[in-house]
């Protein structure tokens, strides 16, 4: 029997999950992976075994109607393997939890606290323990925190400017798509073998938004805060905004907490700004003014955060674009860089079209990059190490 580890990165509209063999006590290759998109009753499953893909209109009307197909074809590629270990992303790991740990029912607990501080998330990652609990009780269920890589940060950074009891009670800038950042920066000597990496700031630009400042491969700042929905417009998250605008709607136009957390989670953003959608990919192609005015928008927030970054490192070497927009669309790249150039950074147009890693010119001060992030190849990591550490006591 082989022994492997599951990767499960839970979301409202999607579930992916991967397999990995499990060598010497280290994640080792990927077996396969699994994908269930648009969570409806046409959901597309792609499931990718060794070199054969497959993909299904399959009937998941809702998240739990979602998971007892996921988790069927994941049962059938585990035949003749052993599942040693799950590990799951959760967002939000709150003032507690930063490194990865084995969930009991105490820290299952904990975390459901957590749920208003990640709505969009926390709920579908801890449905995720549940379900792979349930369906495997003698595997490990092992949490992995998006917030853990970013509390290496000062204090300073941490903090924001309220009475100091607020942030013994945990009220902090948290930081997140910590998973992500935390792949990048395992890639980055071997990508940018030979180039200076002191001061880097990686942009993680999907339907979540964030970027991150690393000295040395480690965390100092971030634009994400105390929620996901701090920092840069996203999807359909606002970013930053005046809270003085929050009190307004309040007490002018009448809005509740509810009216708030739905215009703020799925009105705003990318859609809220174009009238139209939150898909970067409809936008660019868009001749509409406000979709145009949009992508204007966000690339002008990028820019703006990108110096801010750059001021708290006391300098850059780099910039790494990443997920799903920052790896797949040389146009905002490109837009975004070429209000750079007071920095240093020289975009390199024909690099940049065929995708890099590298895409600035040879006489950039400030290298660019475009690095495919791996989440799940953290997961598995991590699922390993904690796997190794129980089976050693």
């Amino acid at each position: 029997m082989t022994d492997v580890i599951l990767t499960l990165n839970a979301g409202s509209s999607s579930l992916k999950a991967g397999l990995y063999a499990l060598e010497n006590q280290r994640a080792g290759e990927l077996l396969a992976r699994f994908h269930l998109s648009a969570i409806g009753p046409d959901a597309a499953l792609a499931i990718t075994i060794g070199d054969k893909s497959e993909h299904r209109i399959v009937d998941a009307k809702d998240s739990d109607a979602a998971w007892p197909v996921l988790l069927e074809v994941i049962t059938s590629a585990l035949a003749g393997k052993t599942l040693r270990a799950v590990g799951h992303r959760v967002v939000h790991g709150g003032a507690d939890y930063a490194a990865p740990i084995i969930v009991s029912e105490t820290i299952r607990a904990q975390l459901e606290t957590l749920t208003p501080l990640a709505p969009l998330h926390e709920p579908y990652n801890l449905a995720g323990i549940d379900y792979a609990g349930a369906r495997w009780p003698d595997a490990l269920q092992i949490a992995c925190f998006d917030t853990g890589f970013h509390r290496s940060q000062p204090a300073k950074a941490q903090r924001f400017a309220l009475p100091h009891r607020y942030f013994d009670q945990g009220v902090l800038r948290y930081g997140f798509h910590g998973l992500s950042y935390e792949f990048i920066a395992s890639q980055m000597s071997s990508v940018m073998d030979g180039h200076p990496a002191e001061r880097v700031i990686i942009a993680h630009l999907g339907s979540g938004v964030s970027m991150c400042a690393l000295r040395d491969g480690v965390s100092v700042a971030t634009t994400m805060g105390f929620t996901a929905l701090a920092g840069l417009p996203m999807s359909t998250r606002c970013g930053d905004i005046d809270p003085g605008v929050l009190l307004y709607l309040q007490e002018v136009e009448g809005m509740s907490a509810a009216d708030l957390a739905h215009l703020l989670h799925k009105e705003s953003g990318l859609k809220g700004l174009s009238g139209m959608t939150g898909d970067m990919r409809a936008l660019e192609t868009s001749e509409k003014p406000r979709a145009k005015e949009a992508v204007e928008y966000f690339v002008y927030r990028c820019q703006r955060e990108i110096g801010s970054l750059a001021a708290a490192l006391g300098g850059l070497d780099a910039v790494i674009f990443t997920a799903g927009i920052g790896e797949n669309s040389p146009s905002v790249r490109a837009q975004i860089a070429n209000g750079l150039e007071w920095l240093g950074a020289k975009l390199d147009p024909e690099r940049n079209a065929e995708g890099g890693p590298k895409i600035s010119q040879p006489t950039s001060r400030v290298t660019l990059w475009s690095i495919r992030t791996d989440e799940e190849a953290m997961l598995a990591k991590h699922a390993a190490n904690c796997l190794a550490r129980e089976t050693s006591t």
